[in-house]
Parts: structure tokens; C-alpha cells; sequence
């Protein structure tokens, strides 16, 4: 059984929080995780809203199915009755007691009106994507902490002969179940049917969702780039407002992840555009249509899948580290890039460059030479992920390091 980095998460939130709410993908894993800490408890009963009577009922009188469940009780699905949220936070206001509420919710929740700000200072919220790559392996993987400490050595991690088949497999728990690639393509079909179909029209009655699809695929296809509103409304033919929707709907119902744009100076030439990223890469292998054969032959689309792989895991491990950076990119109007720049608390930055072949030469610090010449102060390291297996110093903080260092659970401080 692959163990979750955010169980503990949990269940330190349950233990001072009156609710927590775990959200993320459909079929990502947070039934499962939020009935195992559940169990752990020993006293959290468990409804879900998938079953159409107790949805039937929480969505006819909210008022009355909390006060008939005041808890400790796991309410699974929560987005699809969100008129629980405002009768929790009149439950809450009566008894702070924590652990009352533990809910899951597929879509974003807190993208619903009123919701943010129904139990703003009440809800710890746990973010769980698919499975990280370290936890598919097994380890407790530190490595974004590693990163901010400046007295952090490198050491070889393990070597990655198969990146191809850890791309198309991704990280959802149910494809590991699946015998062939097939399988695993008729689940992925199937997920993304029900998301489009019945998630997206629990958060929005409009017209046009036929539409999204192919906006979907338009956007796989140029995963990693700045997202370009603009150009995906002229070839869709689909106008700017309502595109801005769509894109807002496939965030907030997970399939999109966005990394924006960093900058420490309103009048510095960069662009500000965030870049988008696919929630699972194993989805992403699908909706572009490749395998591991094919993959490692089209090196366009390698690249891409390596990135968007590399963003996940960088989002994953932060989540869980004790600093909890954010996640930015840096691009410049010239188009001088940096792939990730992590942010702790306080300005700290690492940069992170993807560069998917098994050589570097000088010039592939380019972008982190140029980030640590406009925040020098902040700039506290800068990597190189490659597919060799030595680390390749370039001086001043900045190395090449084999991508492996991700999930391997093998760098070590010295």
C-alpha cells in the first residue's frame, strides 16, 4: 500500500482545526486517505454525497442535516451540496471543538461563492493530487527543503532508466491496477468523460461544454508554454470571455495546474502570463497520445512531458515540506527562462531549469545566471535537472543534478 505524505498533514489539522477539508482529482486517493485517518481516529463516521439521499437531504435543509450530524464525521464529495459550508460555519461558531468536520471535495470548493470566506480561520485545507513520484518509490523525499538549506551538499542519486514509463503512467492510484496500456487508456477515457460531463455541470449550467475537449487537447498540446488565451480563442473560434470561464472550470475541477509568472520588479522586462500544466502526466501521455515507444522518439514532446512531470513533483513535495514554497516561472520578453522558481516565506528563491538530455553545456545556466543577477539576495541555489548521472557544478550555487534527485530519496546533507 503506497502511504500518503498528507495523512500526517491531516491528521495534525484534525487535531486543532474544527474542519479540514481535503481536496484535489476525482480518483486521486482522498476517500481512501480521509477514511484510513478515519479509522485511526476510531470515532469519525462517514456519509457520502455520491449517495442520493443523504445528498437529497443535505442539499434540501443544510441547516437541519448538520445539526442531525454534528460530528466527528467525514463527509465525502462536499462540493456537491455547497450549502453544508455555511450551516458548518453556524455549528462551528457554537463549538470550536476540533475534528468535527472532515470533508473531501473533487471539485474546488473554494473557488464557490461564499465558501472562502464562510470558514475563513475554521478550515484547514490539504491539497492531494495523484501519487508523487516519491511516494510511488517509497521514500520521504525532502528534497525542496535540501534546496533553501545553504548547507546542503548534493549526492548522486539513483540512475532513471525508464522516465518514459513513469511519464505515461502518472501518479492516479487505479491505471497502477490496470495490465496493459489499453486498460490504462480506456480508464483515462472514461475519467475524463465523467469529469467533463458531470463534474464541470455540478459547478456551472452553461452552454457551450461541448467545447471542452478539444480546448482540453489544444492546451495538452502546448503544455508548458505561457498560456495563451488569445490564440486558443482564435483558433477555437470560442470568444475571450467565455474561454477565460472554460479555463477557470478545468482548474477547478483539477485537470489544469497553473504556475504564474514571478517577478521582484513591476517595471523588469518579463512576461507575466502563468504557464499550465496538466494534473497527472499519465492523462497528459493520453490526451496527446503517446507511449513509452513512441515518447522517447518525438523529443518536442518529450521535453514537454518532462517539464510538466518536474512542475507536479515540485508542487507535490512542496506541499508537504516544512517551508511550503510557491511555485513560479520566470520568462523574460526575450524569452531568457527559468522552468520553476520556488519562493519560501521570507524571499528565498531556487531556481530550476529542466533540460531533458544526458549532457549540459555552459550555456544551459543561462536563465539561472540571470535570476541570481536580479535578485542576488534572494537567490539561495540553482539546479539544472538533466538525464546524466554525475552533479555538473557552474559555480556560484548553481549545479546540474540527474532529475532522479526528485524521487530518489537519495541526496543527502553532508
Amino acid at each position: 500500500m503506497i502511504r500518503r505524505a498528507a495523512e500526517q498533514l491531516v491528521t495534525e489539522a484534525l487535531a486543532d482545526t474544527p474542519v479540514v477539508l481535503v481536496h484535489g482529482p476525482r480518483q486521486a486517493g482522498k476517500s481512501t486517505l480521509a477514511r484510513e485517518v478515519a479509522a485511526i481516529a476510531g470515532n469519525i463516521r462517514h456519509i457520502t454525497l455520491d449517495d442520493p439521499i443523504p445528498l437529497d437531504l443535505a442539499s434540501r435543509d443544510p441547516a437541519g442535516f448538520i445539526a442531525a450530524n454534528p460530528g466527528p464525521i467525514l463527509i465525502d464529495e462536499i462540493q456537491r451540496a455547497p450549502g453544508l459550508f455555511l450551516a458548518m460555519k453556524a455549528a462551528v461558531d457554537r463549538d470550536r471543538k476540533p475534528g468535527r468536520f472532515l470533508l473531501t471535495g473533487s471539485a474546488n470548493v473554494l473557488a464557490l461563492p461564499k465558501v472562502a470566506d464562510s470558514l475563513a480561520g475554521r478550515m484547514a485545507v490539504v491539497d492531494l493530487l495523484p501519487f508523487s513520484q516519491s511516494e510511488i518509490e517509497g521514500v520521504n523525499n525532502t528534497a525542496v527543503d535540501d534546496l533553501f538549506d545553504p548547507d546542503f551538499e548534493f549526492s548522486l542519486p539513483t540512475s532513471e532508466p525508464k522516465l518514459a514509463d513513469r511519464i505515461t503512467l502518472g501518479g492516479y492510484p487505479e491505471p497502477f491496477g490496470r495490465s496493459s496500456s489499453a486498460r490504462r487508456d480506456a480508464w483515462f477515457s472514461d475519467y475524463l468523460r465523467t469529469i467533463l460531463e458531470r463534474d464541470v455541470r455540478d459547478l456551472a449550467n452553461i452552454e457551450g461544454l461541448t467545447q471542452l475537449p478539444r480546448l482540453l487537447s489544444l492546451i495538452a498540446s502546448r503544455i508548458g508554454d505561457p498560456l495563451n488565451v488569445v490564440g486558443l480563442a482564435r483558433e477555437t473560434g470560442i470568444p475571450n470571455t467565455s474561454l477565460h470561464r472554460y479555463i477557470d472550470l478545468l482548474k477547478a475541477v483539477f485537470l489544469l495546474q497553473m504556475v504564474p509568472a514571478w517577478s521582484n520588479d513591476p517595471d523588469a522586462r518579463l512576461t507575466r502570463t502563468a504557464k499550465a500544466y496538466m494534473v497527472d502526466t499519465g492523462l497528459l501521455s493520453y490526451l496527446v497520445n503517446v507511449t513509452p515507444k513512441n515518447l522517447n522518439r518525438n523529443e518536442f514532446l518529450f521535453g514537454r512531458l518532462v517539464e510538466n512531470l518536474v512542475a507536479l513533483e515540485l508542487l507535490k513535495l512542496s506541499q508537504a515540506s516544512d517551508l511550503r514554497p510557491t511555485l513560479y516561472h520566470l520568462r523574460t520578453v526575450k524569452h531568457l527562462q527559468v522552468d520553476f522558481v520556488l519562493e519560501a516565506r521570507g524571499g528565498a528563491l531556487v531556481g530550476i531549469d529542466v533540460h531533458p538530455s544526458a549532457g549540459l553545456v555552459p550555456s544551459d545556466a543561462d536563465g539561472l545566471r540571470y535570476l541570481r543577477e536580479i535578485a542576488p539576495d534572494q537567490f539561495s541555489r540553482g539546479i539544472i535537472l538533466y538525464l546524466g548521472e554525475e552533479i555538473v557544478p557552474f559555480g556560484d550555487g548553481i549545479f546540474g543534478v540527474p532529475i532522479s534527485m526528485l524521487w530518489s530519496g537519495s541526496v543527502s546533507q553532508n
